[in-house]
């Protein structure tokens, strides 16, 4: 299957309700924020999961528990996991969970997963996994790390088979604000992957999610919006929920006729 064209984030790893009161925490708020965007015109979900204190968790069993309820009450919408670290899992907890949860796809940092080293475990983890039919998105956070994935993947340590690649705009740059100019060293990485089909998509932090993501759609990318970067509408203000952050996304589209 191939990545979603607009895939939410409604809450990703840090932000709690004190952010936003209607960011989802709790299994039952991911679902029913999940039908509002599904209803609006997304058709992925890039899922997180928090523990009763609104923390950041990696938990196999919760992560098939909401995959089932996500599977029974919006059972058209495609659902990545993450497997984001955060500071806290290891490289090994990461591909654990991944193992123990049995998604049908997966968001995964080359960055974090590489940051004990390039070791066998790593090679073997993706290759399984390929095997398997779960479809990892590579999240890069700059074009050296897409360069990594492309040396990776081109002296086979790493699979090419359905290459899903997720472009993060701003991460890094002060008060984590994005641009579309960001796009363009991203474009630029693309060449590394010359000869292999690809799937890719983009995310951007601050108020300039809605242009970022429209830049990467007329490049013939897709989007992921939603609370985990961005809180607000295109025109500043606060949204209401992550569905009007879709909802604004796709009245832009069709405008632009993009």
């Amino acid at each position: 299957m191939a990545l979603a064209n607009i895939l939410v984030a409604p809450n990703g790893a840090r932000r709690t309700r004190k952010d936003h009161p209607s960011l989802p925490v709790t299994i039952e708020q991911t679902v029913q924020t999940a039908k509002a965007c599904f209803d609006a015109g997304a058709d992925g979900i890039h899922a997180h999961i928090r523990d009763k204190d609104q923390k950041h968790l990696l938990d196999a069993g919760l992560y098939r528990e909401l995959q089932a309820e996500l599977t029974l009450k919006v059972p058209d919408m495609w659902v990545q996991i993450t497997t984001e670290a955060v500071g806290i899992y290891s490289p090994e907890e990461q591909r654990a969970i991944v193992r123990n949860s049995d998604p049908e796809a997966v968001s995964i940092s080359i960055r974090e997963m590489l940051s004990e080293g390039e070791n066998s475990d790593v090679s073997k983890f993706y290759w399984e996994q390929a095997e398997k039919g779960v479809e990892i998105q590579h999240i890069l956070y700059d074009d050296q790390d897409a360069a990594t994935l492309a040396r990776l993947i081109k002296d086979e340590t790493l699979p090419a088979t359905n290459l899903q690649l997720l472009f993060v705009l701003g991460r890094y740059s002060v008060g984590q604000v994005s641009n579309p100019d960001d796009l363009q060293p991203f474009m630029q990485s693309l060449d590394a992957f010359e000869g292999i089909n690809l799937d890719w998509g983009c995310c951007a932090f601050g108020q300039q999610e809605t242009e970022c993501l429209l830049a990467a759609i007329k490049a013939g990318g897709k989007a992921r919006i939603g609370f985990e970067n961005n809180l607000h509408m295109k025109d500043g203000s606060i949204a209401p929920d992550n569905a009007a952050r879709v909802t604004e996304l796709i009245t832009e589209l069709r405008a632009r006729s993009l």
